[in-house]
């Protein structure tokens, strides 16, 4: 198809169209083989990354609380995620995640806050600082009896992009305007107050000199994710690998259009020390392919939304019955060591 289709970025026929046909493709001879996805998903991806490469499940990366483009608040940051880390499985990495979430509905009801919520399940209520979301977040781990930094770690999606303009990051939820460097000095101050332990596309797609300071001053005190930045595109990763940009790469598989050229991405993030996280989109359908594909590609790490609305919740559901046919290993926080 993408011989036919004959164009670079596959605008003829979609990188939707494309990746659905490969998916079909993939459900069609798993089932013939009478093998779970998974497991087929795995033998295809051990002959492009290697035979090193095993089946675990993955880390949860849920959003409980948005702003940004997702929600309809003054909150410039995008995203506000937990990650239960400090767990023995991934069953009990959710039972987390919802108790959390749960409490933090609670916590907004009691400070009249909305509790109404955003595109990807997080809540949307009206605040503006970065600050304020995890305060609120941090109470919530707290009153659901979990230990914030041991248990429970924090990733932000800042998607700076969005409020990038004339080389100035505009937050105008909290009034003040930064240089790259002014930016990169206040994930400073944040990972020294919060134990956020990831933080995807700090900074805009387009401000490479920038990216190359954030990782250089604080790659080894976080994961530093390019969504934006990379795309799932082979030679913007390539680019990054040269000017020493970010250390880990969000995957979209609709963003390149097959499995086959998305497994070509991780192989080169892998052979490079990227970490990866396979994700969602923002806008979701019920399909749970990519839960069988993050397990099969040894990713370890899920990005897939709030244990809200079914085009989240199914992915979730998905790993669950995994885990429980397969016992499959969880390593929690040992994934980032």
């Amino acid at each position: 198809m993408c011989k036919e289709d004959g164009t670079e970025d596959k605008s003829n026929f979609g990188g939707n169209s494309i990746l659905g046909v490969s998916i079909a493709c993939a459900k069609s001879v798993a089932n013939s083989l009478d093998l779970p996805l998974h497991e087929y998903l795995s033998k295809n991806a051990r002959e492009v990354l290697g035979s090193g490469v095993h089946q675990k499940m993955p880390i949860p990366m849920m959003n409980i609380l948005n702003g940004g483009v997702h929600a309809d608040n003054s909150l410039d940051f995008q995203e506000f995620m937990i990650m239960p880390v400090g767990f023995d499985s991934y069953r009990r990495s959710i039972q987390c995640g919802v108790e959390i979430y749960n409490c933090l509905k609670e916590i907004l009801e009691k400070e009249n806050l909305s509790s109404s919520v955003g595109d990807e399940g997080g809540f949307a209520p009206d605040i503006s600082s970065p600050e304020e979301a995890l305060d609120l977040i941090s109470r919530a781990i707290e009153v659901a009896n979990y230990e914030m930094g041991r248990e429970v770690i924090l990733s932000l999606d800042v998607a700076a992009s969005e409020f990038y303009s004339d080389e100035k990051y505009l937050l105008g939820g909290i009034g003040k305007d930064f240089s790259s460097s002014e930016l990169v000095s206040y994930f400073s101050q944040l990972i020294t107050k919060y134990p956020i332990s990831s933080i995807e596309d700090g900074l805009s797609e387009d401000d490479w000199q920038g990216w190359t300071h954030l990782t250089k001053d604080l790659g080894t005190r976080s994961q530093l994710v390019g969504d934006d930045l990379f795309v799932t595109n082979h030679k913007r990763l390539e680019r990054g690998i040269k000017n020493n940009a970010a250390n880990a790469i969000l995957i979209k598989l609709n963003q390149i259009g097959t499995i086959t050229e998305t497994l070509e991405t991780i192989k080169l993030a892998n052979s490079n020390s990227y970490k990866t996280i396979i994700s969602h989109r923002s806008g979701e359908t019920e399909d749970t392919f990519i839960a069988d594909f993050v397990v099969a590609v040894g990713s370890g790490q899920i990005k897939t939304g709030a244990p809200s609305r079914s085009e989240r919740t199914s992915k979730y559901n998905r790993l669950l019955m995994i885990e429980d046919k397969t016992a499959m290993e969880y390593l929690g926080i040992n994934e980032f060591k």
